[in-house]
């Protein structure tokens, strides 16, 4: 969602005299072309320092003038922002020169080289980046956790909310754990984005559920391919004792894919797998 996070509304930022673009300043459009909505309810980042618990390295993906950056160092954590916006992150590394807390970095968050020690992931993300920037997590060795604000849609399906678990979250589930945080109200942004958000955390588990990475994906993957119907099916083109294995793992014969729970997964892996 927001690719900078900078407390307030930041009107005065604009210029008067207009161009083209449809009556857009450049800031305005740049706004636009980046997905940025600015935070601009200190309560909001106050849940989301909650939420995250920082301490150590964490990496912010675009903190734009900074109020969730400062807040994150304020709460114990060695900050390093990473910041697409050339002017925001000149202003932000400008402003922080001094904090020994805080470093920015003029860049693209999900082309960046993950730290090989241990890191947390903390920010306001963009709506359109936003499967960039978990994908980007998942796959990073390090990552301790993801304390991410995304659309309130996105966080839901990810979390489970809907009753349906998505390929993402079940493939990842013995690595990572997925939970639906705290709302935050469209009205906490400037500008005012037409959806609500929410806070999705991803936290690593200290030991995995499985021992066998490629043989789960291999089972989880087939089991989304959307052979005949229902998991059942799907399975049964390539896994003998199917039956027995949904049963050990309460899945009813005729369950479409999107209904079992990441941990039924755990049980059928354990059935089929090993």
């Amino acid at each position: 969602m927001a690719q900078n996070f900078a407390h307030g509304n930041y009107s005065h930022t604009q210029k008067k005299a207009r161009t083209g673009g449809g009556g857009r300043t450049p800031r305005d459009r740049a706004r636009r072309t980046l997905s940025q909505n600015f935070m601009a309810d200190r309560h909001a980042v106050e849940l989301m320092v909650k939420a995250a618990a920082p301490e150590g390295l964490v990496l912010e993906p675009g903190p734009g003038e900074g109020a969730l950056t400062l807040a994150l160092a304020e709460a114990g954590a060695r900050v390093v922002g990473y910041e697409i916006d050339p002017l925001l992150a000149g202003r932000l590394a400008a402003r922080t020169r001094n904090d020994p807390r805080i470093d920015v970095v003029r860049g693209d968050f999900t082309v960046a080289r993950a730290p090989r020690e241990p890191f947390a992931v903390v920010g306001n993300i963009p709506y359109s980046v936003t499967s960039k920037i978990v994908d980007w997590c998942l796959r990073a060795p390090g990552l301790t956790s993801a304390t991410l604000l995304t659309q309130r849609e996105y966080a839901r399906k990810r979390a489970g909310d809907y009753g349906r678990w998505s390929l993402v979250t079940v493939e990842s589930w013995p690595w990572f754990g997925w939970r639906l945080g705290d709302t935050i109200g469209r009205e906490s942004f400037r500008p005012v984005p037409s959806v609500d958000s929410a806070i999705l955390r991803i936290q690593r588990r200290p030991e995995p559920l499985v021992t066998g990475r490629r043989s789960y994906q291999e089972l989880v993957e087939l089991g989304f391919g959307g052979v005949g119907g229902s998991v059942r099916a799907s399975l049964r083109t390539r896994y003998q004792g199917v039956d027995a294995a949904l049963e050990a793992a309460g899945v009813a014969r005729g369950t479409v894919v999107g209904h079992v729970h990441p941990d039924q997964w755990i049980t059928l892996w354990r059935w089929l797998c090993r």
